[in-house]
């Protein structure tokens, strides 16, 4: 093997002139140089590829004895390696950057989800510059980088199309390519896309069989390809994060048909059912014990009876989402056998990047959003079971019960966001090499974590960690290789120390032992009652002889429990896991978070042409009275169309002509739709069109009154019985002059959506409940210059 030439611990790698005699004449015989050759990685580096899938528990695969089919794990697993101890952060975001880092989450800013950054170190979403991402150390050593799917790691502030794009896959993350969406979730039939940092539009729709997860696996086959064609000794990463299977749970309804009645006796039965078949398939000891369900959680008899068909159907669409999902990863796979690369390829299939998610509330949700506003009660169970058929379906946001994340982490305890317990923290993971990995359909159970593939990958490229990156010194990778134990099964395990952290669920492994405390359940976003943290009641467990954390040992070795309680308090200090902070609707507030907005003040400025801009990069309208203003010029044929429209289907509001009437609407989670019409339509020529709300206030979430005007005359009145107080979406955003994704009014749709005539300027205010026309400042700007 040549030895490497290059010092790549700094990196970009600095250039260096060879030595040699320097000649006058190109022709002289005594001219030479070392031909130019492209940058590589040393010899024999791999291929690399880090699948990551969305909200799948540790039982909810095939391959790990769950109920939802999955050939493709199950296909690389019989030639590689079953890890049945890989550990995640709980959540989603958190999970992704520490994947991407080989840093734990604190270390990297990512406490929780960006929505919820504050301004304490740990928890503020920015990733220091001292600990670059694995996909920009192996680009500057020679791959070629490429993600497709979710993006998580942005800071909420930095989510417009103005960037800044440091935290951006395609801007400081190190791929050169990238393609998916920012954010946490996304309308798998409709999507908000990026390619790079611009702004794309699916190149289908649902009606003419578009699905994001074919899509994505359609752009890296076709990227992979392109690759392999021009640059064949060149290795790649790819990281592949399809955002399934996280809720919205949508797929075809041929594939949900594949799993109908399956979950009728529901999922007290079917935890029981995984139980069993996670031994016969030796993915967990023959001596695991299933630990009862916790009170918290409901009973599947408990259950009303003219509520089951529903619960049942959200299961059925979750099993076919995932098995959806497996399939189109195994186009992907196909692709790398096709290419002539899989035997060289190193695969991470990280069988999701938390627990199954409890996030539904106990009867499930047709919407979402309904419980992350803290108005689950809207969906009653008559409004549940007359969308029966509706669920998966395009027309729906849907998420599973409580119930079922439960045993969807068979035989865990709890479930995403519950950072304590394995059921939020342990993933089924596959690992795929078959130039190393000799034993294949082998079982691995030495402890490892998400931070631990940053470093895995580093030393089976023979890249060393680097110590300086574009001129800044580096702090060391906190996982270990977990290589060595491709090699075997018994070999010590190496990661013996891990602390968890997650809204003040918290616990500490180390050599074995593991003590852990609940501080809050997931499904409780909205209120509820919390005990002190030094009130929390801790558990201890033996993983060597209680693999699912069964058998509570806190009584019988409280020594032992308060020394990994220390052990908890030091880890925490040294990765920046204080202060503890166990709010969740609060942090949505920037201002109560303490984190930058992109918007200051109580008023916005719009020009037409503007979209695709995130929730935060609007100046927030809820739960106060605001007021939309915009000069358009309406032609003879009548106006028609959006003048600016937030949120969508599911939720939102919009300000729009219809039947060449001023309208405003707005949409409560998809369930009530209040329109309030103009008397007369606007007439043609330039005008002044102005929609208020005059919120009732005296809390959150209420009504208000709304008038229209033309030109400072009122046109028209109406009512809006309530509104949503804390999110509209977590996928759709304002776009003004037209409407993508879906839209706030069944009155129009993305293609009838745009102005039919010219709009000069559009403004949003709020905190203003007086129905005074006025002279916005713009317009004041306006008529300013007109008279200089």
């Amino acid at each position: 093997m040549r030895p490497d030439q290059h010092a790549r611990t700094m990196l970009p790698i600095p250039d260096r002139t060879p030595p040699g005699p320097t000649t006058y004449d190109a022709r002289d015989p005594d001219t030479s140089f070392r031909p130019i050759e492209p940058l590589l990685p040393p010899e024999g580096a791999p291929n690399v590829v880090v699948i990551l899938l969305d909200d799948v528990g540790f039982g909810a695969s095939s391959t790990f004895g769950g109920p939802c089919r999955t050939p493709t794990v199950e296909r690389l697993a019989g030639g590689g390696l079953r890890f049945n101890r890989f550990h995640t952060t709980a959540l989603c975001a958190p999970t992704r950057q520490a994947l991407l880092t080989g840093r734990n989450h604190h270390s990297v800013g990512m406490g929780s989800i960006t929505e919820t950054a504050t301004s304490a170190p740990g928890n503020s979403s920015l990733r220091p510059n001292t600990k670059a991402p694995l996909a920009l150390t192996l680009r500057l050593n020679g791959y070629s980088t490429a993600q497709f799917g979710k993006c998580h790691e942005v800071p909420v502030w930095q989510s417009s199309p103005m960037g800044p794009f440091d935290a951006w896959p395609s801007g400081g993350g190190g791929f050169e390519t990238f393609y998916g969406f920012i954010g946490g979730e996304n309308n798998q039939w409709d999507p908000a896309l990026y390619d790079g940092t611009t702004p794309v539009e699916p190149p289908a729709t649902a009606e003419e069989g578009y699905h994001l997860t074919e899509d994505l696996v359609d752009h890296a086959s076709a990227w992979v390809r392109q690759q392999k064609a021009l640059m064949p000794d060149k290795p790649f990463f790819v990281y592949l994060a399809p955002g399934a299977t996280h809720a919205p749970h949508h797929v075809p309804a041929e594939w949900i048909e594949r799993y109908r009645g399956q979950f009728d006796d529901g999922w007290d039965a079917q935890r029981e059912r995984t139980f069993r078949r996670q031994k016969e398939l030796g993915v967990i000891p023959v001596d695991a014990e299933l630990p009862a369900r916790h009170d918290e959680i409901p009973a599947w008899d408990d259950m009303p009876d003219d509520l089951k068909p529903v619960l049942a159907r959200q299961m059925e669409v979750y099993a076919a989402f995932l098995e959806h999902t497996d399939h189109h990863v195994g186009r992907f796979v196909d692709t790398l056998e096709d290419v002539g690369v899989l035997e060289d390829t190193l695969v991470f299939y990280i069988v999701g990047d938390n627990g199954a998610s409890a996030e539904g509330t106990v009867n499930g949700a047709f919407n979402e959003m309904a419980n992350f506003n803290g108005m689950a009660a809207l969906e009653t169970p008559e409004f549940m079971r007359s969308k029966l058929d509706d669920f998966g379906s395009p027309d729906s946001y849907n998420h599973y019960a409580v119930g079922w994340a439960w045993a969807m982490n068979s035989p865990l305890q709890w479930t995403k966001q519950v950072a304590s317990h394995w059921g939020g923290t342990r993933n089924g993971t596959v690992v795929h090499w078959p130039r190393r990995i000799t034993d294949g359909g082998g079982l691995r159970s030495q402890f490892s974590h998400v931070v631990d593939v940053a470093p895995t990958v580093l030393e089976a490229a023979g890249i060393p960690e680097p110590t300086m990156v574009n001129g800044v010194l580096q702090s060391p990778v906190e996982g270990t290789s977990m290589l060595y134990a491709f090699d075997d099964a018994e070999a010590p395990e190496r990661h013996d120390l891990q602390y968890f952290e997650m809204f003040g669920n918290r616990g500490i492994y180390h050599r074995g032992w593991s003590a852990v405390t609940k501080h809050r359940t997931p499904w409780d976003m909205v209120g509820g009652d919390l005990v002190a943290f030094d009130d929390d009641t801790w558990e201890l467990y033996d993983g060597a002889a209680d693999f699912s954390q069964a058998r509570d040992l806190a009584a019988e070795h409280p020594e032992m429990l308060a020394g990994l309680q220390r052990l908890w308090l030091i880890e925490a200090a040294r990765y920046g896991v204080l202060p503890l902070d166990d709010r969740t609707a609060e942090r949505l507030v920037p201002e109560i978070a303490g984190r930058p907005t992109l918007i200051h003040g109580d008023s916005q400025l719009f020009f037409p042409g503007m979209g695709r801009l995130s929730e935060n990069s609007v100046v927030s309208v809820k739960n106060k009275s605001f007021s939309v203003t915009a000069e358009v010029e309406v032609p003879a044929a009548g106006a028609g169309g959006v003048l600016i429209a937030q949120g969508g289907r599911f939720g939102g509001w919009s300000v729009h002509a219809t039947g060449g009437r001023l309208t405003f609407t707005y949409n409560v989670l998809g369930i009530h739709r209040y329109d309030v019409v103009a008397d007369e339509p606007v007439p043609a020529g330039t005008h002044q069109l102005r929609a208020e709300l005059a919120y009732d206030g005296g809390g959150l979430g209420k009504g208000g009154d709304v008038t229209l005007f033309h030109d400072g005359a009122a046109v028209g009145h109406g009512r809006v019985k309530a509104t949503q107080p804390l999110v509209f979406s977590a996928d759709e955003t304002t776009d003004v002059g037209r409407e993508s994704g879906t839209c706030v009014s069944d009155a129009y749709d993305a293609r009838t959506s745009r102005f039919t005539g010219r709009i000069a300027w559009v403004q949003l205010d709020v905190g203003k409940d007086d129905h005074d026309h006025y002279i916005s400042p713009a317009e004041r700007l306006r008529v300013a210059m007109a008279q200089q």
